[in-house]
């Protein structure tokens, strides 16, 4: 196994070391890490990212639910839109984009330069998001309010943007649950949890209709996210997750820049 490789999957355990100590964002590690160190084609890897952050966001959704955390009904009413938002986008939307854009001089912007470099705008979003995290974790309960046709959209736009990029989203999706449906902070990250998950592995579905699946490299990859939640979770006791949530705020800063900078060169 070369080097980079080895680095990929260590990269598979950091994803969900993060996810783990932070309750998100490690999912937007999880395309570049399969791009230039696993050298899957960026097409293929926003899908296996999909089934990456699905499964992950499960296991954590799973945990919240029997803390009693998960808000169901705002779930769903968020949930319906986005996955069928991530799986029109997956099964038509990506497929249909041609190979070939654009040249701007003797520069070709092809279809994987242009999800990469719009990847790489989503982790700027991300990055200063968590950077500028002034957000309280209030457990207080307080009356859940439903501004039906803004979740909606919500859902919808937080669905395609999945689709197109292959991240959780969880940075759009708890500032709309917390603005929209009044769920209390620690509600919303939970509920966000679940609400990743369904869209992921739904837009996943409309992936193995149009692509060749390395099941064999995609499950250990998987695997190994999954190990690193639970280590993330037991981690979390001894280290303070606000603390680092704004330092893994700067690294996606970096990261997102060293992508630009990276397909535009």
């Amino acid at each position: 196994m070369e080097l980079q490789q080895i680095l990929g999957y260590l990269g598979a355990l950091l994803i969900g070391v993060v996810l783990g100590l932070i309750g998100g964002g490690g999912s937007i590690l999880t395309v570049p890490i399969l791009v230039y160190l696993m050298f899957v084609n960026p097409v293929t890897a926003t899908a296996y990212s999909l089934f990456v952050v699905g499964i992950s966001a499960l296991v954590g959704a799973i945990r919240n639910i029997q803390k009693g955390l998960v808000d169901f009904r705002t779930a769903i009413v968020f949930a319906v839109p986005a996955f069928i938002a991530v799986y029109i986008t997956r099964k038509f939307i990506v497929p249909a984009i041609p190979e070939e854009l654009f040249s701007i001089g003797n520069f070709l912007v092809t279809k994987n330069i242009a999800i990469m470099l719009f990847f790489a705008i989503v982790m700027l979003i991300a990055s200063i998001s968590m950077i500028k995290n002034n957000r309280k974790d209030s457990c207080e309960e307080t009356i859940i309010q439903y501004n039906y046709p803004l979740i909606v959209i919500e859902g919808f736009v937080v669905g395609i943007l999945t689709g197109i990029v292959g991240a959780g989203g969880g940075f759009l999706i708890i500032p709309a649950l917390v603005l929209l449906a009044k769920l209390p902070m620690k509600k919303a990250v939970a509920t966000s949890l679940l609400i990743i998950a369904i869209k992921s592995l739904i837009g996943f579905i409309g992936d193995v209709e149009n692509l060749d699946i390395d099941w064999i490299f995609l499950l250990s990859f998987t695997s190994i996210s999954v190990v690193g939640i639970f280590l993330g979770i037991y981690l979390n006791k001894f280290i303070e997750g606000k603390k680092l949530k704004k330092g893994f705020g700067w690294f996606v800063l970096i990261m997102a820049i060293y992508i630009i900078l990276k397909e535009l060169t």
